[in-house]
């Protein structure tokens, strides 16, 4: 996947915004202001989605292309690889999982914003 498939896949998803709040080279997606996804513009080789801990181990264990978060919370983020190692649909189930544990952490009313 290219950095504008991915883009527009996480643009497309109720209430996200695109920030680079890290500077001009890190993309950040957020849903109504809190962050579940975060690319490098320079060189669109990973992305940083957050998962739930426990199914964070079992991805690493699983996929050779998917490691504990860089420059994260180990614990709650992983860095997915975009280099083929990871495939797309893959990708596309980690990007939606981590839009709902970050839209599920939201307070109802922002929560109602989404329906």
């Amino acid at each position: 996947m290219d950095i504008e498939t991915f883009r527009r896949y996480c643009l497309a998803k109720p209430g996200v915004t695109e920030e680079m709040p890290f500077g001009p080279g890190t993309l950040v997606f957020k849903v109504l202001g809190k962050m579940f996804a975060l690319c490098g513009l320079d060189a669109f080789d990973g992305v940083n989605l957050k998962c739930d801990p426990e199914r964070a181990i079992e991805l690493r264990e699983r996929y050779e292309g998917i490691t504990p978060g860089y420059h994260m919370n180990k614990q709650h983020w992983n860095t997915v690889a975009t280099d083929g190692r990871v495939g797309d649909a893959l990708l596309r189930e980690l990007t939606d999982h981590s839009y709902a544990l970050v839209s599920a952490s939201l307070p109802r009313k922002l929560r109602d914003q989404l329906v």
